[in-house]
């Protein structure tokens, strides 16, 4: 049976990596104002310096680096304030020609990147965010590595911000987002802004690569808990759906699929890999990983009074409420999966301990269920 549920499993972590797709950040800058750092900082792990294999071009002098659910578009070779023409051109062309192309191949926002102490914001920065906008790209401008003290912002990047906002442009929140995005050793100056600018950038991507920025990032677990409360809500109605004609508690089984999708979904968003997903979820749950009567016994436990009635039955209000606890049971280990707090003996995940968890966790919120034969 456990073959049968990660092959099940697999399927549908699958499924669901194709359906979560790829969100794909263009980020802008002169060099040196730390785009990769800040990148890097959102999202965990040197993406812009590494990426997946070899780089994609999309333009003689822009690249597409991948991440699964991430992707950084960079110019390499060329300098702001210097090619600004070639780029632009290049820009333009590849933001046209996505267009007629799937979502997940399109550029859904452009963060600029200026340092916040350089004091000066030139004509032809101003003329590049203009172009981004025309060409329907959602631009944030960016002022990276600013000093904050007593909850104070360096002058210097204020009246910077100051002159930026002056100008009008059409950028979101019609101002810069002040950020440092790694904590200086030397001063002990900590990091800021981040959440802000990726609050900013999730609420102007499209909807359908939400679910990718929220997967690829790993500074906002709320965000996660957000999209995998979405996840439940639609796993739910569906399990309410299927049980709309009560069906024997023998064929419980046909719940599955449902709550399959749920969780690999739920493991998607928090960047789990399938490997260790399927071995959480095996760990975690005996009810979805048996089939027929033997799911019956798994789901009676559950739901108070319902191991007393004979030939009983799984009605939409039932069906749902198991599913929402299932749902909410595996999101607590998922997260404590990505925080790393996960119970484990000699470096390795303690099956036991994962599986007393979720079910804790699913006890928890099952009071509320009565069974009605």
């Amino acid at each position: 049976m456990t073959q049968w549920f990660t092959e099940s499993f697999r399927a549908e972590f699958e499924k669901q990596a194709e359906q979560i797709g790829r969100v794909n950040l263009a980020v802008f800058g002169k060099t040196g104002v730390g785009k990769s750092t800040l990148v890097n900082a959102i999202f965990g792990e040197p993406v812009a310096v590494t990426g997946i294999g070899s780089p994609v071009t999309v333009g003689s002098h822009l690249y597409l680096d991948k991440r699964g659910t991430l992707g950084v578009i960079d110019t390499r070779g060329l300098e702001l304030g210097r090619d600004d023409d070639v780029i632009i051109k290049e820009l333009t062309k590849a933001i046209k020609e996505s267009r007629s192309k799937p979502i997940t191949e399109q550029i859904h926002a452009a963060w600029y990147c200026i340092r916040g102490m350089d004091r000066r914001f030139e004509d032809f920065e101003e003329r590049f965010i203009r172009t981004l906008e025309s060409l329907g790209v959602p631009v944030l401008v960016v002022l990276t590595q600013v000093p904050m003290r007593d909850g104070m912002f360096h002058p210097d990047a204020v009246e910077l911000a100051r002159q930026i906002e002056a100008k009008g442009l059409p950028i979101v929140g019609g101002r810069p987002f002040m950020t440092y995005a790694m904590r200086d050793q030397f001063t002990g100056q900590p990091p800021y802004g981040l959440v802000e600018v990726l609050g900013a950038t999730f609420q102007v991507a499209p909807v359908a690569v939400q679910g990718a920025l929220a997967a690829a990032q790993e500074i906002d677990v709320q965000l996660k808990a957000s999209q995998s409360h979405k996840a439940i809500a639609a796993a739910v109605t569906a399990a309410a759906a299927a049980a709309a004609v009560p069906i024997p508690f023998s064929s419980a089984a046909m719940l599955v699929p449902i709550q399959l999708s749920m969780m690999a979904r739920i493991a998607q968003l928090h960047g789990l890999g399938l490997d260790k997903s399927a071995l959480l979820a095996v760990a975690s749950t005996s009810v979805a990983t048996s089939a027929g009567r033997a799911a019956a016994s798994s789901l009676l436990k559950f739901i108070p009074g319902a191991g007393s009635v004979v030939g009983g039955v799984i009605n939409a209000s039932v069906a749902s409420s198991l599913t929402l606890a299932m749902g909410q049971a595996w999101l607590v280990v998922c997260q404590k999966a990505f925080d790393k707090t996960l119970p484990g003996v000699g470096g390795r995940i303690d099956a036991d301990a994962v599986r007393r968890l979720f079910e804790d966790e699913m006890a928890k919120r099952m009071p509320s269920i009565r069974h009605r034969g």
